[in-house]
């Protein structure tokens, strides 16, 4: 789960979660005296807003019951309707509800927000949607930087493994001089193997168009994968110094990367966004996933 933002809006602190927004503060921005989840319930328990709902989570999800949502409708107005209730019965994931002190409420994503922002005030919605934007241009610029810093760290890692393999693997192989652009292949593709477990071709293969521009796998890694790179490619460095074979050197690599990548996943999981094929931050696809990135994923489900 993504770590909770802070923006102001008219002089309110509202909480943000990835491009989650919390309707609880916004409610409290009214500065009135209506509880939070009474004035969620009176906004979604109204026909327009559940279809509004439904048209999102249509577009957005896969997952939607759409029998469920009809369920809902056709009771609205027998029965109150709250937010976990609309969870329960859609699987939607456009918006949630979770408690404790601090960072508890109900969340919405943006689409969502900004339609219950006008419901709110027109002019509050305005100005949400002016500080949501602020926030997500700073935290791209600062996505930006780290993500070119791990990049170039990565690359002069690559120099000390291909330095290894002109060292090292190419005379104890013998491999003659027209041939030594394989080796040098062979061991970029061990990271990719150990890494995502598929090869640079069949990375090309499966993104065509971008292939055809210049582009690679490696500019469409998270910081995370980054990081993981670049200390494999010192450990590659040394397995190819100790004369170890390809086979057990991919076994090794693997093993390591799924552990640091694990690890990191914990401590850093704002650092799992990937890069899509527009540039922005994405969220992460793990290796088991065969769509081979960058391809914009459906929204992962929110916890109710």
């Amino acid at each position: 789960m993504s770590k909770i933002e802070t923006i102001v809006v008219q002089g309110y602190p509202i909480d943000v979660e990835g491009d989650y927004i919390s309707l609880t503060n916004m409610v409290k921005s009214k500065g009135d005296d209506g509880i939070p989840s009474e004035v969620i319930k009176n906004w979604l328990n109204t026909h327009n807003t559940i279809d509004f709902l439904a048209a999102w989570e249509s577009i957005n999800s896969n997952i939607f019951k759409v029998v469920g949502f009809h369920h809902v409708k056709e009771n609205l107005g027998n029965k109150v309707l709250s937010v976990k209730s609309w969870v329960e019965a859609t699987d939607a994931v456009g918006i949630y509800a979770k408690s404790g002190r601090t960072g508890g409420g109900t969340f919405a994503h943006k689409d969502i927000a900004f339609e219950f922002g006008a419901y709110i005030s027109p002019v509050f919605k305005l100005y949400l949607i002016k500080e949501f934007q602020r926030l997500k241009e700073m935290e791209s610029r600062a996505g930006d930087i780290e993500w070119n810093t791990r990049r170039l760290l990565s690359k002069a890692q690559y120099v000390v493994q291909t330095d290894a393999v002109k060292q090292y693997k190419i005379p104890a192989l013998k491999i003659p001089q027209n041939l030594e652009f394989l080796a040098y292949a062979e061991e970029g593709d061990i990271l990719n193997l150990a890494m995502w477990g598929f090869t640079a071709k069949q990375w090309r293969e499966a993104n065509v168009d971008l292939a055809a521009k210049g582009h690679n796998v490696r500019e469409y890694a998270s910081i995370n994968e980054l990081m993981v790179l670049s200390t494999l490619e010192g450990i590659n460095a040394s397995l190819i110094k100790d004369g170890i074979s390809f086979s057990s050197r991919l076994v090794k690599l693997k093993e390591i990367a799924k552990d640091q990548l694990a690890t990191l996943e914990r401590s850093k999981p704002e650092y799992m966004l990937r890069k899509d094929e527009l540039g922005e931050f994405t969220p992460f696809v793990r290796n088991d996933d065969k769509s081979m990135f960058p391809v914009r994923n459906k929204l992962i489900k929110k916890a109710s």
